[in-house]
């Protein structure tokens, strides 16, 4: 086995490779607004690192969100194109798993990532492999009562402190991370979810109202 995990659900654009034992290379950085600017880059950096070459990839695991809609599909469709050439199957992973999975939590816990407009993408979790809610975005004033006295990891627990006074590591996402869990999950015989996005809510890019038709003379 050797998985080529991506995410770019986040801010964070994060890449590594999992041998079937261990992560042998990751990379990660975080930049909003680079996502397709730094994907492919850190692929290489990757490959270089653990000295092997793209098509000795057997398998591609993806983050598939929750995430802003333009984020979210520069990894998916890399995710794909990267199966397709290499005939390789392409598995998806809910990114707050992969969150919750590098956390070092005992008991119950949130994983909470920032959905802009004041909102959060969340989940609570047993454990960090045991998730109990459906991911949900919501502001984080009207889920308090659900999540009072969790500790709670992600960028958006930072974000919001009156909700999440016990904001732990990890703030971001990782590729290692969502590698590793796929690794596990594919050993004990377990199916991962097929790469589609996980969008919670409509594009924050809309189509401006009453705007001007121009009929070709």
């Amino acid at each position: 086995m050797l998985l080529l995990a991506l995410d770019t659900a986040t801010p964070a654009v994060t890449v590594a490779l999992h041998d079937g034992s261990s992560v042998v290379a990751a990379s990660s950085q975080v930049d909003a607004r680079r996502h397709g600017e730094l994907l492919l880059p850190a692929v290489d950096r990757v490959l270089a690192e653990a000295g092997v070459r793209l098509d000795a990839v057997t398998g591609i695991v993806v983050g598939v969100g929750p995430g802003p809609y333009t984020g979210l599909r520069v990894g998916l469709m890399t995710a794909d194109t990267f199966g397709l050439a290499l005939g390789v199957p392409v598995h998806g992973l809910c990114t707050l798993d992969a969150l919750a999975y590098g956390a070092e939590v005992d008991g119950p816990f949130v994983v909470a990532t920032d959905a802009r407009r004041k909102e959060v993408y969340w989940a609570r979790y047993e454990d960090p492999r045991t998730r109990v809610t459906e991911p949900a975005v919501d502001r984080p004033a009207d889920i308090a009562e659900q999540v009072a006295g969790l500790p709670a990891v992600g960028a958006g627990a930072v974000l919001y402190p009156d909700t999440f006074p016990d904001a732990r590591a990890p703030e971001n996402v990782s590729a290692a991370a969502l590698a590793s869990l796929a690794a596990e999950k594919l050993a004990a015989g377990e199916e991962l979810d097929a790469p589609r996005p996980l969008y919670l809510r409509r594009p924050d890019a809309q189509v401006p109202k009453n705007y001007k038709v121009v009929t070709p003379k």
